[in-house]
């Protein structure tokens, strides 16, 4: 299926943000559920760091929001010795993966995408993974206050 996101479906794909920097080598991140069994190699650079507060994160993580990075699809591989997760359609073009043993929401991946999200806080090297943007922020709880890292893929004013 290729269906395009609607307005009122989670996001997975990049909105704003980081992107590969070119002629820099690939970096190669290592991120593991809860109990180990679910352990996943990425390459690359972390593209789009954002938070999300739809309804659908909320409820899957327990938080407020889930802080998601992007990667190229190509890139990633599963090495823990329980494979690949077990996976949950939370709408028609969007899957998440999740670890059938501890329960650690681990991916989100769209049909029609090119990257997956992972979840920042299942990776083990977190740098470069500020947020830089906040989808569903109408959505997020009153009582949460949320920074957001500069974006250096963002147009800068010109200098007087």
């Amino acid at each position: 299926m290729n269906a395009a996101l609607t307005p009122d479906q989670p996001s997975a794909q990049p909105q704003t943000g980081r992107h590969p920097a070119p002629g820099r080598p690939e970096i190669t991140r290592t991120g593991h559920c809860q109990c180990r069994r679910i352990v996943y190699q990425v390459l690359g650079e972390p593209i789009d760091p954002h938070l999300c507060s739809c309804p659908h994160e909320t409820r899957i993580s327990g938080g407020p929001a889930v802080l998601w990075v992007g990667f190229d699809k190509k890139g990633l591989t599963w090495t823990g010795p329980g494979g690949e997760p077990t996976w949950y359609a939370t709408w028609p073009t969007l899957r998440r993966g999740f670890c059938p043993h501890c329960g650690t929401h681990l991916i989100s991946v769209a049909d029609d995408s090119d990257l997956i999200m992972v979840t920042a806080f299942s990776l083990d090297d977190r740098s470069g993974t500020d947020p830089v943007g906040h989808s569903y922020r109408h959505e997020a709880v009153p009582w949460m206050t949320i920074a957001l890292a500069d974006d250096p893929s963002a147009p800068r004013p010109a200098s007087p």
